[in-house]
């Protein structure tokens, strides 16, 4: 039996006695302990994690259907739902990559909200937290205004490029806050790229619709929000990484 074939036998009998289990190589450990860094934030079955804004249970307009938060907006009370309100999860969050996919309903409009600070001094989820647009951009009036459209820092930065897909269709949003930097991604493409808590984002501040709220934007760490605007909204797979 010559050298090679001697090396290959004794390869063969190694894996054979180690059970045949090849090891990991460092590319594959790497991305198997980055996907076990992510928390999930839905179990797609119960809101355990998740309260009513303001203190209690998740109102009853928000319901699970089909392994998504879904808003059911057919019992609508102005821009809110009767029984729904604007969602929190019950934990805060400083540095940390956020994932959602969400689908609007036709004119549909809602939001998602992340250094949220909740208290009795702020009656909504905005008057804290920033942002990102969840809209029907072919059909909600809202999206007339530059800076309202999906995927907009709302009311503040415009999205580079609109990545949107059509009604009915799950988009990705992404959120990523490390150190006063922030970016947001819509399907992939990053949207919206700033710096908060600068000279520049406290002028931009002022010159936006939060002028007049004293803790908008403020906070550098929070809850995650999930907006009730009175219209049908979807959300799954919503998880973070704190970095």
């Amino acid at each position: 039996m010559n050298k090679i074939v001697l090396g290959l036998f004794m390869a063969a009998y190694l894996l054979y006695a180690c059970g045949g289990k090849e090891e990991k190589t460092a590319e594959e450990t790497s991305i198997e302990t980055a996907e076990n860094d992510w928390i999930s934030l839905f179990d797609g079955e119960t809101f355990e994690g998740w309260s009513k804004y303001g203190g209690g249970d998740v109102g009853a307009a928000w319901k699970i259907q089909d392994g998504s938060i879904y808003l059911d907006a057919s019992n609508k009370d102005g821009w809110q739902t009767g029984d729904g309100g604007d969602i929190v999860t019950n934990q805060e969050f400083d540095n940390f990559h956020f994932q959602v996919e969400w689908k609007i309903a036709k004119d549909g409009n809602s939001g998602i909200m992340f250094f949220v600070h909740e208290s009795p001094e702020f009656a909504y989820p905005w008057m804290t937290g920033p942002e990102m647009q969840v809209l029907d951009n072919d059909g909600h009036p809202d999206a007339k205004i530059r800076t309202h459209r999906a995927g907009d820092l709302y009311d503040l930065i415009e999205s580079s490029e609109e990545t949107v897909r059509p009604v009915g269709e799950w988009n990705l949003a992404e959120i990523i806050a490390e150190n006063g930097n922030l970016e947001l991604y819509l399907n992939g493409v990053m949207v919206v790229s700033t710096t908060m808590w600068t000279q520049e984002w406290e002028d931009m501040v002022a010159n936006s619709k939060f002028k007049d709220m004293p803790g908008f934007g403020k906070f550098q760490k929070g809850k995650i929000a999930l907006q009730d605007h009175g219209d049908e909204v979807w959300f799954r797979n919503i998880r973070i990484k704190k970095l």
